[in-house]
């Protein structure tokens, strides 16, 4: 198709029909297919998609809105993914354009690929840090923190929003009120009856992926990584924040090996909001 005829396709919103064209999308990139993923950001984010003539999609990508009530905050983008026939004709650009016009002035965050940061960078994207990921089956060894966990219950929701809140720096209920339904496990830790962090392990492909990861120190953070690891036999994939040298060294000692580095970035702020010493892993990359 010649870039002109690509460049007057429309750009629509995506629905949670959309799923398996997305899912096609990622295989055709040479991704996992990530259907689980992808159902949550579809539901819970604003999908923005290019259909393709002959079929499928062109390119797609989600926005997952951070803020109380109709005050956005925040604004996470991932999932920017462009048909490998359709490749480096300027739709990525088209895209991300629309996007960031949409959510008129919001701020923006992403992590980015080394593939995909010179495009972020020429739209305005700063690099703010780097999150690592790591993964491999997680063996203990019998040095777990003593640390207080336990599962989850409904009534503890109302704790981890507020908890969540104070650490991302934004409203993350829209997501967060699904991650029982999403997630294999929600752990959390607690002393004298008050939260302390919380952790949620859910199914990607072959492996369960920890996120987020939210914790008042290292100590708790090691902690529920190994609560969650005791209760699967899949390996455990994460994205730590790099600034927590001490956890990623503890969990490649425990198993997990590098994978990749992406780099954080933001649009529209000078930083992301919150308190990154006690903000260890995202739910997930695409949705912050």
């Amino acid at each position: 198709m010649p870039i002109s005829s690509l460049a007057a396709l429309p750009i629509r919103r995506l629905t949670p029909r959309d799923l398996t064209a997305c899912a096609d999308l990622s295989e055709d990139r040479g991704w996992s297919r990530e259907e689980h993923k992808w159902g949550l950001l579809l539901t819970a984010g604003n999908g923005f998609g290019i259909d393709d003539p002959d079929g499928g999609l062109v390119a797609a990508c989600v926005v997952t809105e951070y803020g109380p009530g109709q005050r956005l905050e925040l604004g996470a983008i991932g999932m920017v993914l462009v048909a490998d026939r359709h490749s480096r004709k300027g739709v990525g650009r088209r895209l991300m354009r629309h996007v960031v016009a949409a959510m008129e002035g919001t701020p923006l965050t992403l992590h980015a690929t080394p593939l995909g940061r010179p495009l972020y960078e020429e739209i305005g994207f700063k690099t703010v840090g780097r999150a690592e990921m790591v993964m491999g089956h997680f063996v203990p060894d019998g040095s777990e923190p003593p640390v207080l966990t336990r599962a989850a219950t409904a009534d503890d929701l109302p704790s981890i929003l507020r908890l969540d809140a104070e650490v991302f720096g934004a409203d993350r209920t829209s997501i967060l009120v699904r991650l029982p339904a999403f997630a294999d496990q929600v752990r959390v830790a607690e002393e004298g009856g008050r939260l302390t962090g919380y952790a949620a392990a859910w199914p990607n492909m072959r492996t369960h992926v920890v996120g987020p990861l939210i914790a008042r120190d290292t100590e708790t953070a090691k902690a529920l990584i190994g609560s969650l690891a005791a209760r699967t036999d899949r390996p455990l994939r994460t994205d730590v924040d790099a600034r927590h040298e001490e956890l990623l060294a503890w969990v490649k000692e425990r198993g997990l090996a590098p994978v990749m580095s992406n780099a954080v970035m933001v649009l529209g702020a000078a930083d992301l909001p919150g308190d990154w010493t006690r903000r260890f892993a995202p739910l997930t990359v695409a949705a912050g």
